[in-house]
């Protein structure tokens, strides 16, 4: 019988994280290109994205960040950039990607966001999709020779509540 989880508390990935986010990087992309601490370190201090944490216990168990890269000329729609997602193996399969993925989401409004992912990465090609990504093209051989996918979200209408 397995013990009930700690609480997951979702919140701002801070600098002392960036070590941590290191380790667990090297762990889910071994073999790849795992982000260092100085890459984590530069991307958290981007005033245009946001990085977020997913804790229990006090410890940081994922992290998510997302990054504006502009807008459109036209219309005004921002797009982003899900730069990077992550959740400790022993705490997946349990709604903690999807928590980690809907306050990066929110932080995007109503525009367009692009993310990347392996094709074989069933289980986070399945998360996106159920929340409204769609492929929109293959990046051949760019994790280190395997596909990626490359999927969107379209714009969504803002609502005002």
């Amino acid at each position: 019988m397995t013990e009930p989880m700690e609480p997951v508390v979702i919140g701002a990935l801070l600098p002392a994280d960036v070590d941590r986010c290191a380790e667990l990087d090297a762990v889910l992309f071994a073999g790849e290109q795992p982000w260092s601490a100085a890459v984590f370190a530069r991307e958290l201090a981007s005033e245009d994205s946001l990085f977020v944490s997913a804790r229990t216990g006090g410890t940081l168990i994922g992290y998510g960040g997302i990054a504006c890269l502009g807008s459109t000329g036209f219309t005004g729609v921002s797009f982003y950039e899900v730069r990077n997602i992550g959740v400790d193996p022993a705490f997946q399969g349990r709604g903690v990607g999807r928590r980690l993925l809907d306050e990066l989401l929110t932080f995007a409004g109503g525009g367009a966001v692009y993310l990347e992912v392996r094709w074989d990465n069933e289980a986070a090609i399945a998360l996106y999709r159920d929340v409204g990504f769609d492929q929109v093209g293959v990046r051949p051989g760019y994790y280190n020779g395997v596909d990626a996918l490359t999927m969107r979200r379209e714009p969504r209408a803002c609502t005002q509540t």
